[in-house]
């Protein structure tokens, strides 16, 4: 009865474990702000997303409700477009860019209710890329005879539609990993405790720990398949989507290396605890 109380235990908290790392990923670095500013910070080096965003952006400028004339709005756009080229060169350029992702990610991850009312009724994932848009006209502006005053929103859609209900479901349930993840904890410690043959427990779990590394490597690559597959809109889009795949994927990656590492450990454990256990009475029975 033991031994079928620890084995139900095992397969309950890896289970759970399956479910668990999943979910803490995704609440760690895509649904807390903080995290998801650390996850897309390295977009920002990339200069031909950074050329093709600086580019839509000062398209999709309004000059921040300012009237200028048709003529000088015709020579002051390519002038802030030229300048936007040398966007990743400017100072304050990281802070903006942070700045960005965290407008982002408030527009994509707050409470509906709380949205602005020019897009509460979208549901594709948007960049407010105001903060960018402002290093290029102060700097554009300081040698303008002219002052131009930079919009407070300039927001550019890198999604489609359908994917904030995606967003609202994913920010509902992933804060619960942390919890499923201690309730796996508990079954593993009832299992050892349970058990008879303590080896097992240990080589069962490093063996499951293993297979679920196999299992979330696989699902990293299929979901990174998958959304690479879906049209993007824009080049904007694309390339954002493009390389927030592959930095997640590298993300995750190493929580999948984690798995790994403490699989083999168990494993290794439970063969060396059945090996010493197996000689021990052999020991005792010597002159």
């Amino acid at each position: 009865m033991r031994t079928f109380v620890s084995a139900i235990a095992v397969l309950i908290g890896l289970a759970m474990a399956a479910v668990a790392v999943p979910a803490m990923w995704v609440d760690r670095n895509i649904v807390q702000e903080e995290g998801f500013v650390a996850l897309t910070a390295p977009l920002g080096k990339d200069p031909a997303f950074q050329k093709r965003l600086a580019t839509a952006a000062v398209n999709g400028m309004a000059f921040g409700g300012q009237q200028l004339p048709a003529p000088l709005e015709a020579v002051v756009k390519p002038i802030l477009a030229d300048a936007a080229q040398s966007l990743t060169s400017m100072p304050g350029y990281s802070e903006a860019w942070a700045e960005t992702l965290r407008r982002s990610h408030r527009l994509s991850f707050a409470d509906p209710r709380t949205l602005p009312p020019e897009v509460a009724g979208t549901t594709s994932l948007t960049l407010d890329v105001a903060p960018l848009v402002g290093l290029v006209v102060k700097r554009v502006s300081e040698a303008s005879p002219v002052p131009i005053k930079a919009p407070e929103q300039v927001r550019i859609s890198i999604g489609q539609s359908d994917q904030r209900q995606l967003i609202e479901r994913v920010s509902a349930y992933a804060p619960m990993g942390t919890a499923v993840a201690v309730g796996s904890a508990i079954a593993f410690l009832l299992a050892f405790v349970a058990a008879r043959r303590k080896w097992t427990v240990l080589a069962g779990t490093g063996l499951g720990a293993l297979v679920l590394a196999g299992v979330w490597k696989f699902g990293s690559d299929a979901a990174g398949t998958m959304v690479q597959g879906v049209g993007s809109g824009n080049d904007v889009a694309g390339i954002f989507k493009r390389e927030f795949v592959a930095a997640a994927t590298a993300s995750f990656g190493q929580w999948i290396v984690a798995a790994l590492l403490a699989g083999g450990v168990l494993l290794a454990a439970g063969i060396v605890l059945r090996v010493v256990g197996g000689r021990r009475p052999a020991s005792n029975n010597l002159p």
